[in-house]
């Protein structure tokens, strides 16, 4: 799996900060962010940036999504997490597909650094994601 380069030198000096594990977990989930954005008609071009010190994505050309922020958590370094806006659904209803993930709240997916990750189930993690306000909008049929 290659890795998309990063263009802002702030977001590179907080990966190179994580121990070795979570900065190679961290990686392949930001990959599969790139990826999955590439993939899927009406996302654009992703932002990187950073907020609240988190590496974040964010469809800022075509708003087609919420942001997704990935970080090691601070508390449990043991664990990372995918976190998203809790004014979004987007936990709610992933918690009733898969409730065998670890969950915080309405705002994160916990995933233990030693484990694999569920690449399908992250991917369309990701996927609603991106997409989250492109389907708000669209009439229920």
């Amino acid at each position: 799996m290659s890795h998309q380069p990063f263009e802002n030198p702030n977001i590179q000096a907080v990966f190179d900060q994580y121990p070795d594990p979570v900065r190679k977990k961290l990686q392949s989930i930001r990959t599969m962010i790139y990826g999955v954005a590439q993939n899927i008609d009406g996302v654009g071009q992703l932002e990187e940036t950073l907020k609240w010190g988190q590496p974040s994505y964010l469809t800022s050309q075509t708003k087609s999504g919420t942001t997704i922020r990935i970080d090691q958590i601070k508390n449990d370094p043991e664990h990372i997490a995918v976190y998203v806006s809790c004014q979004t659904t987007l936990i709610e209803t992933f918690r009733t597909r898969h409730p065998e993930l670890d969950y915080e709240g309405d705002r994160a997916i916990h995933f233990h650094v030693d484990d694999d990750l569920p690449i399908d189930i992250l991917e369309d993690f990701i996927g609603m994601t991106l997409t989250y306000h492109l389907r708000k909008k669209k009439p229920v049929k």
